[in-house]
């Protein structure tokens, strides 16, 4: 009798393990490569489409990747090692303790202090160091409104008209923790020239 109790308790543990392991199986095995596999697609769609900026219908630039913007009447992106070549993508390789980079880092401030008529000690680092990769496309909210008054004025525009156009731009941390806030420029001056 004793037998029979113990088989009978080995035979249901045994179903219940075989219960088991046919859900994970069907669960980790089946539906979790199926949701990766999904999400990888639409991702590569954004990618291949959703990066690339239009304006009449016609290819500007990407979401992803930083340009250079010459004049005042622009925002400008952060500084770039390869002068935002996406081929030439990397970054100085000089480190905080390069002499010739601090002098870098402290004549872009003095120029964008002349530039936009500020203090130098009002430059935000966005605007004097470059990205590891030179193509990031963001600045900060800090850089972006220090700008303002600059680009209002060369493109004669109300300042709290392209305030509130860089108050629509920024972005929030990507789900509500990471990262900081930022501005992607290449959109930015997108929407500028779409205004003016």
């Amino acid at each position: 009798m004793v037998r029979k109790v113990d088989m009978l308790q080995v035979l249901r543990q045994l179903g219940t393990a075989m219960r088991c392991l046919l859900v994970l199986t069907v669960l980790l095995g089946v539906g979790y490569p199926l949701l990766i596999l999904a999400i990888g697609q639409l991702g590569l769609q954004h990618q291949a489409h959703g990066s690339l900026l239009t304006d009449n219908g016609q290819v500007v630039g990407s979401s992803l990747i930083a340009q250079s913007f010459s004049g005042d009447g622009w925002f400008q992106p952060r500084p770039s090692a390869g002068d935002h070549d996406p081929l030439a993508s990397g970054g100085s390789n000089a480190g905080p303790n390069d002499g010739e980079l601090a002098g870098l880092i402290e004549q872009r401030r003095q120029q964008i202090a002349v530039r936009d008529g500020v203090s130098p000690s009002a430059v935000p680092p966005d605007a004097v160091t470059s990205s590891g990769s030179g193509l990031d496309p963001y600045i900060s909210p800090a850089y972006a409104r220090l700008q303002v008054d600059r680009v209002a004025r060369v493109r004669d525009l109300p300042v709290d008209e392209v305030r509130q156009l860089v108050e629509r731009q920024v972005l929030g941390r990507s789900l509500g923790f990471l990262g900081e806030p930022r501005v992607n420029v290449v959109e930015l001056n997108l929407a500028l020239q779409r205004s003016g």
